[in-house]
């Protein structure tokens, strides 16, 4: 059995797939105003997110997960390397996820309803999380002895005290969404396209998560969470049948050897001379599956004798 290279089944943009613009808009809009308004509703707690930063710091070094010191030693070797690694935390995130989003709506509209159902609820189940976990990140923690490389090299998104700090929760380490949407930025374009170097999206992720680890912001355990509640999310959310890559098989040959609207050999109607054909009176048809009524190119003399026969 033989397939066809296979292709994603929606190559061309599925209009009849793509949800109204402005109604993405105004809900993606609602999405985030909800989470930003979240997080400044599970800021304070600075106890109890450091009592719990301490317990993490511990849980790491118990498993034996290396530390977070390490990654950002081998930044902190260059000041032009740590800038950049800030500008990435910084600049990236949200930029990257919203192209992603607008990429996916217009060229590939079913996976983009999937993705954008996933984003929602991985970032819905991390704010409840940031109300009843909150963490200080390790920049914070003076255990770690970490450097916050934001406020020294810049550039940085939070205030220098969490207190006075308006714009961002900086007690919502864990999970890491910055790693949760890159995952799910390079798994979505993945399984979106066919091109071979898609699996370069890889790198996305996979330079969110030293660089969240090696600026201080994260723990490793804050991407390993948000993994895991990203894997629930994809399987909840699976990606509807008409939209998955299927394989396309070739057209099947019939048990002449034929395939389906190929001509056929005048030997398999049994017309022509000497043909190999069943045991038995077999009429000639003009098809396979065809008429009763015999082919016309049958020879007119061999049935002349047939018929005085059946007079006689």
């Amino acid at each position: 059995m033989t397939y066809a290279r296979t292709e994603p089944t929606d190559q061309e943009p599925d209009i009849r797939a793509r949800p109204p613009l402005v109604r993405e808009f105004l809900l993606v809009a609602g999405l985030f105003l909800a989470y930003k308004f979240g997080r400044q509703a599970a800021n304070g707690h600075v106890e109890e997110a450091f009592r719990n930063a301490g317990n993490v710091w511990d849980l790491e070094r118990t498993l034996h997960l290396p530390g977070e010191g390490a990654v950002q030693g081998l930044l902190l070797h260059s000041q032009p390397l740590i800038h950049a690694a800030n500008t990435y935390y910084a600049a990236v995130h949200f930029p990257a996820t919203a192209l992603f989003l607008v990429w996916l709506y217009w060229r590939r509209p079913r996976h983009y309803v999937r993705s954008r159902r996933v984003l929602a609820a991985l970032t819905g189940a991390a704010l409840v999380l940031h109300l009843l976990f909150p963490l200080a990140p390790p920049r914070m923690l003076p255990a770690a002895g970490l450097v916050d490389t934001g406020q020294v090299y810049g550039p940085t998104v939070y205030g220098q005290t969490p207190a006075t700090d308006t714009m961002a929760n900086q007690f919502a380490a864990m999970p890491s969404l910055h790693v949760g949407w890159a995952v799910m930025v390079a798994v979505g374009l993945i399984v979106a396209t066919r091109s071979r170097w898609r699996w370069l999206w890889l790198l996305h992720p996979a330079l969110t998560l030293l660089v969240v680890v090696g600026t201080a912001n994260h723990y490793w355990l804050d991407a390993i969470v948000v993994g895991a509640m990203l894997a629930v999310a994809l399987a909840v959310f699976r990606l509807p049948l008409s939209a998955r890559t299927m394989p396309t098989r070739q057209p099947r040959p019939d048990l002449r050897g034929s395939v389906e609207g190929a001509p056929v050999p005048a030997y398999a109607g049994g017309g022509a001379p000497g043909a190999f054909a069943p045991a038995g009176p077999s009429p000639s048809f003009g098809a396979v599956g065809g008429s009763a009524e015999p082919a016309d190119g049958a020879d007119a003399g061999s049935r002349a004798p047939a018929r005085a026969g059946a007079a006689r």
